[in-house]
């Protein structure tokens, strides 16, 4: 028992210092987001090979096994459930893990590389979601499925080459199962193992959470890792298990009719963490709306830590009282904006004389104002009302994120047949 216990803390502390600072304990610092995400993706894993022994990778089978997994294999459906609602959890912690990092200036200096590490870990979350989304061959998987692919076409000049490639064809059909179940089951889960590690290990490196910075002549007061810092992972961790089983028990994951390729849904939508961007797609030119955004996005992302003064304070939520009246003003203008550039577009198309949609009316132009509307607000925010680069980098993260966050409600709830605006 004794040598059980010892190989356990050794394990531990090979994750963790053998003391932490006690103010890294204090549970608004991080929220335990990182291990909730770490947690979600133990059950993901563990769920996903319980099903292995039902699931059938086969346009004829895979419908039916899935059918066989829920009706006839005892606590099928429970662990389908508990699959499914670990993995959508897993999209929002994994955000909210990212926006904590960057409103605590936890990715300044010897942190640089986690944030990326962390960038591409959220890439292959999406990723995982989106190839299992496919795999019960339902209506809902197929249409979704379809509608993401086919944004792939509207890329420049490699764009039909990649569609190709992912679906193994010209539609969805065998191939695309085949090789979204071998994504799915062995590359990214692989990739995931080994990116989850050294990201744990940069954290490490790093000296564990990131903390208010003080007086380097101060003694810092440490606490041992086991058991002050294990107990409070464990309960928190245990906390989430009881929920996503709780959850699994009262909401079961969707399951649809059998794939029709010949039968779409109306509105036929793309899973829920990527109708931002279907939102985009109605408003913008697809290659902007599939290409030119999200690859800006995307670049700003990876570039901010290496962008001097871009970080906040440390271990300070939004850096300071006027950093978080920033955030406050920003979230609330960033969602009213979204919303009525919406609204707006939406009564431009419904109006006797729309906007075309033209690689210049709907794609360089907007582009190019919101750039030019970006330039304007980092010289007011930076020049005029004196805020430091950190904070105004904060905003921009802030922004959008809201953006893409109003975009996904109104993509959810608000968007009826044809994608035309309507109540739920």
């Amino acid at each position: 028992m004794k040598q059980s216990r010892r190989s356990i803390t050794d394990l531990i502390l090979h994750l963790h210092p053998h003391t932490v600072p006690r103010e890294t304990l204090r549970v608004s610092l991080s929220w335990g987001l990182g291990g909730m995400a770490a947690v979600l993706v133990g059950l993901l894993f563990l769920t996903g090979i319980l099903q292995l022994f039902v699931y059938q990778s086969s346009v004829h089978q895979a419908y039916a096994s899935v059918l066989t997994l829920t009706r006839e294999v005892p606590f099928g459906l429970w662990v389908r459930n508990i699959h499914h609602w670990s993995a959508n959890l897993l999209v929002v912690a994994a955000v909210l893990h990212l926006l904590r990092v960057a409103l605590t200036g936890a990715f300044g200096q010897g942190r640089r590389l986690n944030w990326v590490v962390g960038l591409f870990l959220l890439f292959l979350l999406l990723s995982a979601n989106f190839t299992g989304y496919l795999l019960p061959w339902d209506q809902l998987a197929y249409w979704a499925v379809t509608i993401c692919t086919s944004m792939l076409g509207y890329i420049p000049i490699c764009g039909p080459w990649l569609l190709e490639l992912f679906r193994g064809g010209s539609e969805v059909g065998g191939p695309t199962l085949a090789n979204f179940f071998v994504l799915h089951v062995a590359f990214i889960p692989g990739s995931l193992f080994v990116l989850m590690l050294w990201h744990f290990w940069l954290v490490r490196r790093a000296g564990g959470l990131v903390q208010v910075k003080k007086d380097e002549q101060v003694p810092v007061d440490r606490v041992p890792t086991v058991p002050d810092l294990v107990v409070r992972e464990a309960a928190f961790g245990l906390l989430l298990i009881a929920f996503v089983l709780i959850l699994a028990i009262v909401w079961d994951a969707p399951l649809l009719e059998q794939a029709n390729p010949g039968m779409s849904p109306n509105p036929a939508k793309a899973p829920w963490y990527f109708l931002g961007f279907q939102e985009l797609l109605l408003h913008l030119h697809p290659v902007f709306a599939t290409l030119v955004w999200p690859l800006m996005g995307a670049l700003a992302f990876l570039c901010v830590p290496f962008w001097a003064d871009s970080s906040l304070p440390t271990g300070v939520w939004f850096g300071s009282a006027r950093g978080r009246t920033l955030a406050v003003w920003t979230s609330a203008v960033g969602a009213g904006a979204t919303l009525a550039l919406v609204l707006t577009d939406n009564l431009l198309l419904q109006s006797a004389a729309p906007v075309s949609n033209t690689l210049m009316t709907r794609g360089l132009l907007p582009t190019g104002l919101l750039i030019a509307l970006l330039a304007g607000l980092y010289f007011l925010l930076v020049r005029k009302l004196k805020y430091t680069r950190a904070e105004t980098v904060m905003a921009g993260i802030i922004l959008t994120l809201v953006v893409l966050t109003v975009c996904t409600i109104i993509g959810v709830w608000f968007r009826g047949p044809e994608m035309h605006l309507s109540w739920p």
